[in-house]
């Protein structure tokens, strides 16, 4: 049996507290995990019961949410973060990932941060929660999946100007992603054979040149040398038409060009259900695909919906990462 995944608290100052409490509300003891971070955050009203493991969350009865206590140094007020805990919020990240690295969690499921308190707070220098925990892998280069029972998608550029997209857009790049994603669709999804479809970045997709050759000088040679190596993809295509549920049905994952083409679609086939999972990592890694949401943090409106999902997702991850060992434990005895 894996052990249950950890949720890391996120700032204690958006919904991440709340919504952990909501999630195991409605999930219940089928659905373990252990929650890290400072009690004295949760919502006034929360059942929860400290543990001493991850593995511990198992017997936690009920609705009561298995806490894994880490102290923080200040008291969150919803909605306003504080600078003071952003070393902590840093501290919690980097603990869930020793226990999931020891073994003693199946994944790590993250609630929402806030950047530029832990920019300003911690002296926080990545761009954000992907590239730290991409860091505390000791990895090169991971890759963002939002996924839902409809659709997945991953960026190849993300968090950046859309008119830096163009230079952005590397052979290396594409490839690269293309290569964790076929990976990850047979690992962590339980997908022998990956049908992969891949956008183009112009109207289109560029229209045999007279819109744009991005497709024709950067993405049609990649795709032409994995299909040769077996890869099955499907592309550059339109992005106008890759995402009706006809087109969706052809494909198990879409590779786009830049952040909103890809998360437009996915926002608008599931908004509340999407995870976001990240691809390349040694260990599992999902969360909600939301922000902190100070604007409705402590009002007791959270939607924990994306949460649940990312913790489902977790679980079936885990799983499956585990079988192949398992069978090759069990040859060894």
């Amino acid at each position: 049996m894996t052990p249950p995944p950890i949720m890391t608290c996120g700032d204690p100052a958006g919904i991440g507290p709340e919504i952990a409490v909501a999630a195991r509300a409605r999930a219940g003891s089928a659905l373990p995990f252990v929650w890290i971070g400072d009690p004295a955050h949760l919502p006034p009203c929360a059942v929860w019961e400290a543990v001493e493991s991850p593995a511990a969350a198992v017997d936690v009865p009920g609705a009561a949410l298995p806490v894994l206590a880490h102290p923080f140094p200040a008291p969150a007020t919803p909605g306003s973060p504080d600078r003071a805990n952003a070393a902590a919020v840093v501290e919690v990240i980097e603990r869930a990932v020793g226990l999931v690295q020891g073994g003693a969690a199946s994944g790590v499921v993250t609630c929402p941060i806030n950047k530029a308190a832990l920019i300003g707070g911690a002296a926080f220098g990545f761009p954000g929660h992907t590239e730290y925990l991409a860091h505390l892998a000791g990895v090169d280069r991971v890759v963002m999946m939002l996924a839902c029972p409809e659709l997945r998608v991953v960026p190849v550029t993300i968090h950046i100007p859309l008119r830096g997209v163009p230079d952005a857009l590397t052979p290396e790049g594409l490839e690269a992603t293309l290569r964790i994603t076929h990976a990850a669709l047979i690992a962590d999804f339980g997908i022998t054979r990956p049908r992969i479809a891949v956008a183009g970045l112009n109207p289109h997709a560029g229209e045999a040149g007279a819109m744009g050759d991005e497709e024709e000088r950067i993405i049609a040679p990649v795709l032409a040398r994995l299909r040769a190596e077996g890869l099955d993809l499907r592309g550059p295509l339109p992005a106008d038409t890759m995402f009706h549920a006809q087109a969706r049905a052809g494909y198990d994952a879409a590779i786009c060009m830049y952040h909103d083409q890809a998360l437009i679609p996915i926002k608008t086939v599931d908004f509340a259900g999407g995870v976001n999972v990240t691809l390349g990592l040694p260990f599992v890694r999902t969360s909600p695909d939301h922000g902190t949401a100070y604007d409705i943090a402590g009002q007791g409106v959270a939607d924990p919906a994306s949460l649940v999902a990312a913790l489902e997702m977790a679980r079936d991850m885990a799983a499956r990462r585990a079988a192949p060992r398992a069978v090759l434990r069990a040859r060894l005895e």
